[in-house]
């Protein structure tokens, strides 16, 4: 089988218990961002190794989230321009990267209280996100070819569940019924990838989003702009899912 002309990288925001919800954060959120490699090898990895080395004098920082907000690690040693000038630049690299978002955001609470036996929030993620990922590769007329989704690695235990629950869906139990020639590759945490990097950086402002619409987001603004929107041009319920 050819390989795709996409690649996709796959992180989340959040995490998928139901038996305790945290009440500033009752949402699992799961974020694929796609893109066409020869974009995502030529222009993408090179803009951020190259904002990466101009910031820290080498690339091998990784960009999560939650070191950046919470000002941990290589960024704690930022000073207020600094991290002024590096936060700008990113929000630059992020705007003009040409990738596609589809983020599935469950509502803990809610699906907790509509359902006796509701679904893992992971798992049932994972399905919508692959759906509507089969979607756009067919759109794009890559339905046929195979597609690497990159997820990181959370845990031996944790990565096998993902593997089979990725392997059920892509064997046929999904929406259109049929096999798709999407393959799993987990990451090991260490991998300082772009691609799930950006995914990283993606998620939790899309999360804050849907929890918190009216509030100040300015990550939201550029990445509303990336989001899948189908064949009709409608964001809701293709690159952004909110279930229930």
């Amino acid at each position: 089988m050819a390989h795709s002309d996409y690649i996709v990288f796959v992180d989340e925001s959040g995490d998928h218990s139901l038996e305790s919800i945290n009440p500033d954060w009752p949402v699992f959120v799961l974020c694929f961002c796609i893109f066409r490699v020869g974009d995502y090898t030529d222009v993408v990895t090179s803009a951020i190794r190259r904002l990466k080395c101009k910031t820290f004098g080498h690339d091998l920082v990784i960009l999560h989230e939650h070191d950046i907000r919470k000002k941990k690690g290589a960024f704690s040693r930022l000073n207020q321009e600094a991290r002024e000038a590096f936060m700008a630049e990113l929000t630059e690299v992020i705007a003009a990267t040409g990738m596609t978002i589809i983020a599935v955001v469950i509502d803990k609470v809610k699906h907790k209280a509509k359902y006796v036996r509701p679904e893992h929030p992971y798992h049932l993620a994972m399905q919508f996100g692959l759906e509507r990922v089969h979607h756009f590769l067919r759109m794009h007329g890559q339905a046929e070819a195979e597609t690497a989704v990159i997820f990181e690695a959370r845990g031996p235990k944790e990565d096998q569940a993902l593997e089979l629950e990725f392997r059920r869906v892509c064997d046929g139990a999904n929406r259109y019924r049929r096999p798709l020639p999407l393959r799993v590759v987990v990451a090991d945490k260490k991998t300082n990838s772009e691609g799930l990097q950006l995914a990283d950086l993606t998620a939790r402002p899309i999360g804050l989003h849907v929890l918190r619409p009216a509030q100040s987001n300015r990550a939201w603004d550029i990445l509303h702009t990336k989001l899948f929107a189908g064949e009709h041009n409608c964001i809701d319920g293709n690159g952004l899912k909110v279930f229930p």
